[in-house]
Formats: C-alpha cells, structure tokens, sequence
C-alpha cells in the first residue's frame, strides 16, 4: 500500500532529522557551558504559555554579570507544574560576551531540548526503521523460499482481517489456510502477507499454495499470486 510505503520512511526521515537536532543541541550545550560564567539570580515572575491543550510556566530570571548590569532573560524551557517559584533563588550560567543568552544552571534547563528531541528522534527511527527491516528480511525469506522451500497444498480455511496493523483507518485481510503434515500428522495453520483489499469473492479453490522450510515449517510463505492485483 502506498500510504504505508510512504509513512515508514517519513518516520526514518524525520527521526534521523530529530536526532540530528538533539546532537546539535547536545553539542552547542556543552561548547555553552565551556563558555560560561556562572552566577546567582533569582526568579522575578513566571511567564505563562497557554495551548488548545496544556499551559506550561516559564520563569523569567534577573542577576547581575560581571560588569554590574541587570539582566534579565526568560528560560527556554517550561514546565506544569513550574520548577521554580518566583523569588527562588538559582544558579545562572552567561557569557560575558552575550548575557542576555542566560541559562539556569539546572538538567533540565540545560538538556532537556536535547533529551526531548533525542527521544522522540529514537522512537521515529525506530520504527521507522522497523518497517524497512522487516520488509527487507520479509523479501528475502521470500526469495530464499522461492529457490529451496518445498510446496505443499494448503486447505483453505478463511479470511481474517489483521487487526494489529491500521493504517488511515483501516485492517488489511490475510488469508488463513491449514495442512496436516503427512508423517508427523501435526496440524500447521499458515497466514497470508497483509492484502489491502479483501480476496473472498476472487478465492475459488479449496488449497492454497504454500512454500515451507521443512527444516522449520515456522518459516513459510502463502502464494497469494493467483489473486488480481490491487489497481495502483
């Protein structure tokens, strides 16, 4: 399906894009603190940030740098409930070259762009990444079946919709098919690749091609090529 082609390398994209960020963030962080100058301020207010769903305070901070002027600067980062109270006093770090660029001296303060962007950019990628993955081993378990697998007739059993994938709102279907193994006499119940539309009216046959790994009957793959196929 296109949309899902399409979103599993939107995810990689934009998580190497927010990993990149939270390395630059991490980076220009630690030259900063090389940099600074560290003094104590206090909390003068409390700015607030309203959204559609969440307010977040901000505290605005006042100190004196070494060459006697007041500065005041707001922290970048904001939080719900606030960290810090107003009249609360704090360490500050500033380059004397540009004090107005003031960070509180906390973790929080000082990382938590890189750990928000870093984690959100570790998730992306994953999977995003998952998706590639699994489709690149799915083609070549595929293709290995397709040159050493051994075909059996599998009975047709039913179609099932795959609820543990959605994509814009909707399951693809798997066919379901099942085979006795002729000497051990054990039962294999074997599930078709995700379709994106569904294949009850095009199925007019009792079996169904299956090509298995006698080795691990675990590794198999459901011929579905006897189906149309979807229009692009």
């Amino acid at each position: 399906m296109k949309t899902l082609k399409i979103l599993k390398y939107t995810f990689t994209l934009i998580g190497a894009a927010m990993l990149f960020g939270a390395f630059a963030s991490y980076s220009s962080t630690s030259a900063f603190i090389e940099r600074a100058t560290e003094t104590r301020g206090i909390v003068t207010e409390l700015a607030v940030s309203r959204s559609s769903d969440s307010t977040s305070y901000y505290p605005i901070v006042a100190f004196q740098d070494a060459s006697g002027r007041q500065i005041e600067f707001q922290s970048r980062s904001g939080s719900n409930p606030p960290s810090f109270k107003r009249g609360e006093r704090v360490s500050v770090l500033y380059e004397p070259s540009v004090p107005e660029n003031a960070q509180i001296n906390s973790f929080f303060s000082l990382w938590g762009m890189s750990l928000i962007a870093g984690g959100l950019g570790l998730v992306f990628t994953l999977v995003g990444a998952g998706v590639v993955l699994f489709g690149v081993l799915r083609g070549r378990s595929k293709a290995y079946l397709a040159k050493h697998g051994t075909e059996v007739l599998a009975k047709f059993s039913s179609v099932e919709q795959n609820t543990s994938l959605t994509v814009n709102g909707r399951n693809p279907f798997r066919i379901v098919c099942q085979w006795q193994h002729p000497q051990t006499g054990d039962l294999h119940v074997f599930r078709s690749g995700n379709l994106w539309f569904d294949p009850s009216n095009h199925i007019e046959r009792d079996t169904v091609p299956v090509l298995v790994d006698e080795s691990n009957l675990k590794r198999y793959w459901v011929d579905t090529s006897f189906l149309p196929k979807l229009a692009g």
